[in-house]
C-alpha cells in the first residue's frame, strides 16, 4: 500500500493526497498518479461527479512532480494507473522488462488545438535577432526533459529550420523555470505547455514564433498508463475506470466551444472543478488558454506513437528496438466505448 509519506518520497507533490482519505465499503480500491496538469482534467471530473463509484471504484488521486518517478511505484504495483508521457523513458522501461501499458489517451496536441508554443525571449524578437526558425541556431533553449515528446517537437522544428540538435545548447528544468528562466535571459527559447506558456506571452515575457501543431500536426504528448499486475488481476477493475474516466473527458468535452474554450454553464462547472482539484486556484487561468484535445473516446493517435518512436531511435536514445505492440494496451478503452457508444456533443 502507498502510503502518504511513501507518496511524498516517490515523487509526490507535498500538498495533500486529493482523495478522500477513507475507503468506502465495498469499493475497490485504485490508486491514480496524475502530474496535477489541467489536462488530468478527465480523471478529476470522473472523481468530482462520482462516476469511479458508480463504477465501485475507490480512486485515490496521487500528485506527482513528473511523469518519470510514476514509474517505480507502478512497476511494483503501488500504483495500478498513472497519467504519463509516451517517452523514451517508458519505451526502454518496457524494452528491459517493466510491465506497463498505453491503455487510452489523455491528450494531443491537434491543428489549432495545441498546449504548446514555441516562445522566444521578447528582446531577442524585438531586436530582430530572431526572425523566423532558422534564426535559432546557435541559441539555448531548454526541454523538461531528453527524450519527451518535447524533444520531437524540437527535433523536428531544427529539422525544418535546416540544422541540427547540434548547432543549440539544451538545458533541463521544468516548464514553471523556464518561463522565468526567459524573462532572466538564462534561455532564448523554450516550449512550455500551458497555462505557463500564455501566462509567458500576455506578461510580456516572450512572444511566439510558431504552434507546436504547425511542426506535428497530430501529436500524442500524455497518455493514460496502467500497470501489468492491474491489467492481469484486476482486469474488471481496469474496464470500469476507464469508463468512468471517459465519461469525465466527455463532460469535459462537452463544455467546450469548437476552438476549445469553456463555454456556459457548463464550462463553469468543469471550471469549479479544475480550481478544487487542479494546480491553478484562480477560475480566470483556465479561461485564458486554448485546452489541448482530450480524445471523448480515448484513441491514441498510433501515428504520432511512431513518429516519436523513430525520432527517438535516429536520436539513439533507445536502448533496444521497441514494438509498440508491447506497449499499448486497447482492450479497456474498446470495451469502454462499446459500452457508453461513440461520443456525441450534448
Amino acid at each position: 500500500m502507498l502510503t502518504r509519506r511513501q507518496a511524498i518520497a516517490t515523487g509526490a507533490s507535498a500538498g495533500a493526497l486529493l482523495a478522500a482519505p477513507a475507503i468506502a465499503q465495498g469499493l475497490a480500491k485504485v490508486r491514480l498518479g496524475v502530474p496535477n496538469a489541467a489536462t488530468d482534467v478527465g480523471y478529476f471530473v470522473a472523481h468530482a461527479r462520482g462516476y469511479f463509484r458508480d463504477e465501485g471504484l475507490d480512486v485515490e488521486i496521487i500528485p506527482f512532480d513528473s511523469a518519470a518517478r510514476m514509474i517505480a511505484p507502478m512497476a511494483s504495483g503501488d500504483l495500478q494507473v498513472a497519467a504519463g508521457g509516451p517517452s523514451a523513458g517508458l519505451y526502454n522501461g518496457v524494452a528491459r522488462g517493466m510491465d506497463i501499458r498505453m491503455v487510452s489517451d489523455k491528450s494531443k496536441n491537434v491543428v489549432n488545438r495545441s498546449s504548446v508554443h514555441i516562445l522566444v525571449r521578447k528582446e531577442l524578437m524585438e531586436s530582430g535577432r530572431v526572425k523566423t526558425i532558422a534564426d535559432l541556431k546557435g541559441l539555448k533553449y531548454a526541454n523538461g526533459a531528453p527524450g519527451s515528446s518535447s524533444t520531437s517537437i524540437f527535433h523536428t522544428l531544427f529539422k525544418k529550420a535546416g540544422f541540427t540538435m547540434q548547432d543549440v545548447q539544451e538545458v533541463s528544468m521544468s516548464f514553471p523555470q523556464q518561463v522565468t528562466a526567459l524573462e532572466t535571459g538564462a534561455i532564448d527559447f523554450a516550449a512550455p505547455p500551458d497555462p505557463a506558456g500564455t501566462l509567458a506571452i500576455k506578461r510580456g515575457v516572450a512572444r511566439l514564433l510558431i504552434e507546436s501543431w504547425e511542426l506535428i500536426p497530430s501529436h500524442q504528448v500524455a497518455v493514460t498508463l496502467y500497470g501489468g499486475k492491474f491489467i492481469k488481476e484486476q482486469a474488471e477493475q481496469g474496464r470500469r475506470f476507464m469508463r468512468a474516466f471517459l465519461r469525465g473527458v466527455r463532460d469535459h468535452n462537452d463544455a467546450l466551444d469548437a476552438q476549445g474554450h469553456f463555454v456556459g454553464a457548463k464550462g463553469d462547472a468543469i471550471i469549479d472543478i479544475l480550481v478544487k482539484y487542479g494546480p491553478f486556484k484562480d477560475p480566470q487561468i483556465y479561461k485564458s488558454f486554448i485546452m489541448a484535445y482530450c480524445d471523448p473516446d480515448g484513441r491514441m493517435d498510433m501515428t504520432s506513437l511512431r513518429f516519436d518512436l523513430d525520432i527517438f531511435g535516429e536520436l539513439k536514445m533507445l536502448e533496444n528496438p521497441v514494438d509498440l505492440a508491447q506497449v499499448v494496451d486497447t482492450q479497456f478503452v474498446d470495451w469502454a466505448v462499446q459500452q457508453l457508444g461513440p461520443y456525441k456533443k450534448s
